[in-house]
């Protein structure tokens, strides 16, 4: 069992989804503080000026989770950012599949950050072929902060590896992990070059870039590039 967990985002990038297909199982980590200025209610797009941000707007409460965070429908950030969808993506060769969906979820009213982006993240990770089981972090008994929660998630789950994304070498205790007899293997993700619209190629955007520009072959450009490695 390879269990890999991460702090759920807003539209995430490529590498989310290339640790996704590493996993059997991946947790979302609900419980853990809501930053700002980070990935949590952001990403960006690639326009005919270039990258755009798109920010869903959050009230902000000191040290709240980011399973309580609140998005701010005081401001008009749904239609802003369908528009922007639609202006960037209308003429590539896999946006019309995946159209409905987002209208739908952009027609809605979402009060909490984490329902707006677990929806996204299970629509995106079936558009894209990936049958890893999702579950949120909330939903298990998994106690301690920092490195002793990973391995109350993995403990919870029956996992023998853990799959941690590169950063973790600089936080992670990796004596923690082997005590729990959990192995630990990183991910080395580098963004893949794929056909893109508007001017030279620019990387590590949200995957919804490479879902509707590539459509079908998205999943294989992944996987392509981690095996080329």
């Amino acid at each position: 069992m390879r269990v890999a967990i991460h702090q759920p985002h807003y539209l995430p990038w490529l590498g989310q989804f290339d640790k996704i297909d590493q996993a059997d199982c991946f947790v979302l980590l609900d419980t853990a503080q809501f930053t700002k200025h980070d990935w949590q209610n952001r990403n960006r797009i690639k326009t005919v000026a270039g990258p755009q941000w798109l920010t869903v707007p959050v009230r902000q409460r000191f040290q709240q989770p980011i399973g309580e965070a609140a998005i701010d429908n005081g401001v008009t950030w749904a239609r802003q950012h369908w528009r922007a969808l639609v202006s960037a993506y209308q003429g590539a060769p896999g946006f019309a599949p995946h159209r409905p969906f987002f209208e739908a979820l952009y027609g809605a009213t979402w009060r909490r950050l984490l329902d707006l982006n677990l929806e996204t993240f299970r629509y995106l990770a079936g558009a894209l072929g990936l049958t890893t089981r999702i579950l949120l972090a909330s939903s298990l008994d998994a106690r301690g902060t920092a490195t002793d929660r990973l391995v109350s998630i993995c403990r919870a789950l029956g996992a023998d590896t853990y799959v941690a994304g590169a950063g973790g070498r600089g936080y992670m205790d990796l004596g923690r992990f082997e005590q729990a007899g959990i192995a630990v293997v990183f991910q080395e993700f580098a963004c893949p070059t794929y056909p893109q619209r508007f001017g030279p190629f620019v990387p590590n955007l949200s995957i919804v870039d490479l879902l509707f520009n590539c459509g079908a072959e998205s999943l294989a450009i992944l996987r392509h590039a981690r095996h080329a490695r």
